[in-house]
């Protein structure tokens, strides 16, 4: 059974788009991390990557998100609660609304609290797969390998 601020994170969650029920669960001034602290790259790609400030920043990011995929699944497996922090990890699978392409990522959530209310959130998932989920072609080449070669993706 979810502890108490496990539970209004859940609740966080499951109302993303409501803007009512996140103004009463966060702070005026909560940040969502999401991906990256700021990657204008990636923005690109995932316009609502980055540092955002406040409820109405967060429905944004989850109206953007669900104009962009569908979630077909998401589903968290573990929980942990330790003082004012929480942290969830579970996995989710989008389809792309553009591509049609589906991506199963694993993700990883921490939340910190003032009293109650959700004050901080960092989002982390598999960027690299989830980007892809809206390919439409051509390759890019990496050099990881200091004594390698390059390979193309």
């Amino acid at each position: 059974m979810p502890t108490h601020l496990t539970a209004v994170l859940q609740q966080v969650l499951q109302n993303t788009t409501n803007l009512e029920v996140l103004q009463r669960l966060m702070t005026p001034d909560a940040i969502y991390v999401s991906l990256n602290f700021d990657n204008p790259e990636l923005k690109k790609i995932m316009p609502w990557a980055g540092t955002h400030k406040g409820p109405q920043s967060l429905r944004d990011v989850f109206a953007d998100i669900q104009r962009f995929w569908k979630t077909l699944d998401f589903k968290v497996t573990d929980a942990i609660e330790q003082g004012s922090r929480v942290a969830l990890f579970g996995s989710f699978t989008y389809k792309s609304n553009a591509t049609g392409k589906e991506i199963t990522s694993p993700f990883a959530l921490l939340a910190r609290f003032e009293g109650d209310k959700v004050a901080y959130v960092q989002f982390l998932e598999d960027s690299y797969g989830t980007a892809g989920s809206f390919k439409t072609g051509g390759a890019t080449r990496f050099q990881s390998d200091p004594a390698g070669k390059e390979v193309e993706v």
